[in-house]
């Protein structure tokens, strides 16, 4: 298989990487880069695990090749808990919102977005935002409560 380096910025840091012509952007970074926060789930792209920001934009890392990744900006949990976690982090454990965890990067990940672009967002539009993340405990009132508080600027 035909191999190619590629550059991207992950958490805020320049980042080579040999990759495969048929790697995902999941590959790579569970097994390349030591990303273990963005999670192997159904491989399809349907509950949302693997989410990562790209440029700013959610996307599903088991549907990206990876040389698609070249000279983006990709950011996942770690890159945002890099100063002791953001308000939105911690109104999730203040609510107690994750039972399992499964769900809890993709989720996070989903709502930052969401409040990067609308930092007042109504429910229906935070349920919208976080419509493509499965939680397999179904536990959805907390986490869209929590997303309310970060969102009101509550601690």
């Amino acid at each position: 298989m035909r191999k190619a380096s590629i550059t991207l910025k992950l958490n805020g840091v320049s980042r080579r990487v040999e990759v495969a012509a048929n790697d995902t952007l999941l590959e790579v970074l569970r097994e390349k880069l030591g990303v273990k926060t963005a999670k192997i789930g159904c491989d399809r792209g349907d509950c949302g695990t693997c989410t990562v920001l790209m440029d700013g934009r959610t996307v599903r890392a088991c549907l990206v090749l990876a040389m698609e990744a070249e000279g983006t900006r990709i950011e996942t949990v770690e890159g945002l808990s890099k100063n002791g976690g953001t308000p939105l982090q911690k109104a999730f454990v203040k609510r107690n919102s994750f039972q399992c965890g499964f769900c809890a990067p993709g989720v996070t990940l989903s709502a930052t977005e969401l409040l990067r672009r609308n930092p007042r967002p109504s429910r229906h539009e935070i349920q919208e935002a976080i419509g493509g993340n499965l939680c397999r405990c179904t536990g959805y009132l907390p986490i869209i409560e929590a997303i309310e508080d970060a969102a009101g600027g509550k601690d």
